[in-house]
Formats: C-alpha cells, sequence, structure tokens
C-alpha cells in the first residue's frame, strides 16, 4: 500500500516538474517571438503576425479529429473567433470575389447534393457565408475595434475553462494524450487578443 502511494506521489512529482519546465520554456518562447516581432517591424507588424498565428490555430481547432475535440467542446465559437481575427489580407480576399464564388458553390452542393457534401465542410462553409455576407458594421467598424479583440478573448477563455472541465482537471489537460495538442492550440487563441489589448491600452 505504502510502495503504492509512494509510486503515485512520484509520478505526480514528475508531472508537475515537466508541466513547469514546459511553462518556463513556453514564457521565454513568447518573450523571444515579442522582442523579435518589435525589432522587425515594430508594433503593427507583430500585431499583424499574432493575428495569423491565432487564426491558424483556430482552423487547426476547427479541422481537429471529432472525437477529440467537438463533442466536448462548443466548435462554432471558433467561426466567430476567425471572423474577428482573420488578418485583413485574408479576409479581403474571402469577403470578394473568391469569396462569393465559394460561398455559391457550397450553398449548391449542400442544396442539391446534400449526400455528397461532407459533414467536416459544414463549419468552413458557415465561415465563408460569414465573411461573405456580414454588414460593414461587422465586417469593419467592430472587426477593427478592441469589440471584436474583447469578443476573441471571451471566446478563448470560455473554450479554455471549457476544455479544462471536459479533460477533468487542469492537470489532466495539460497530460493527457490528446489534451496536450489541444490545449496549445486553445493557448494559442489567446496571443492575439491579449496583444492588441495590450496595445490599445497602451
Amino acid at each position: 500500500m505504502g510502495k503504492k502511494s509512494y509510486l503515485e506521489m512520484r509520478s505526480d512529482q514528475e508531472a508537475l516538474n515537466l508541466i513547469s519546465s514546459d511553462w518556463k520554456d513556453f514564457t521565454f518562447a513568447a518573450r523571444k517571438l515579442a522582442n523579435h516581432a518589435i525589432k522587425l517591424g515594430g508594433l503593427g507588424f507583430g500585431t499583424t503576425f499574432l493575428q495569423w498565428v491565432a487564426a491558424v490555430a483556430a482552423i487547426y481547432l476547427l479541422i481537429l479529429d471529432k472525437t477529440n475535440w467537438r463533442t466536448n467542446i462548443l466548435t462554432g465559437l471558433l467561426i466567430p473567433y476567425i471572423f474577428f481575427s482573420l488578418p485583413s489580407l485574408a479576409f479581403n480576399v474571402f469577403r470578394g470575389e473568391v469569396g462569393k464564388w465559394i460561398a455559391l458553390i457550397a450553398v449548391v452542393l449542400r442544396l442539391f447534393f446534400p449526400r455528397r457534401f461532407p459533414d467536416w465542410l459544414e463549419m468552413p462553409a458557415a465561415l465563408i457565408l460569414l465573411i461573405v455576407v456580414a454588414p460593414a458594421l461587422f465586417a469593419s467598424t467592430v472587426r477593427n475595434s478592441w469589440i471584436g479583440v474583447a469578443i476573441c478573448l471571451v471566446i478563448a477563455c470560455y473554450l479554455l475553462q471549457e476544455h479544462i472541465r471536459a479533460s477533468g482537471g487542469f492537470r489532466n489537460a495539460f497530460t493527457k494524450a490528446h489534451g496536450v495538442s489541444n490545449t496549445v492550440g486553445i493557448v494559442l487563441l489567446f496571443v492575439y487578443p491579449a496583444w492588441a489589448l495590450v496595445l490599445y491600452i497602451l
């Protein structure tokens, strides 16, 4: 009995040491990234770069395996997150003629060939439709203001909280095989809104 509890304590300590070491590496990398972003092109470049990082992380979570992600967390919240965090270059491409053609094809496939329309395309098609049909109030005013940044931050906080709860606790979110990749993806969702809010405050 005593040997078993000693082994459990030892494995718990090893897990805590690994998490502590990973956290130190993460903070060091974040500081290095911020310094390099400022050196390369100032705060504007840093914001655009972090927008790309956050958008790619959200897309990664969106296409993640259904059994690991979609059953536990409201994946639909990633759609408004991507809408508000997508860099202007990509957003304008999808809002133009390219996005209209993609939306038209998606609607035609969904209406007339529903059996050939795969389930995994539902969310990306909804994102393209949202970008194409969003009024200028949302596409320009809210998206480029602190309100859009705050919405992204709230979504990231909610997804992290739901992920930790679905994983069975903070430790499991960082130690389970699939939990680590999900957690890293969700943590990356914080980089753009946190940076942008700091810039708005400054």
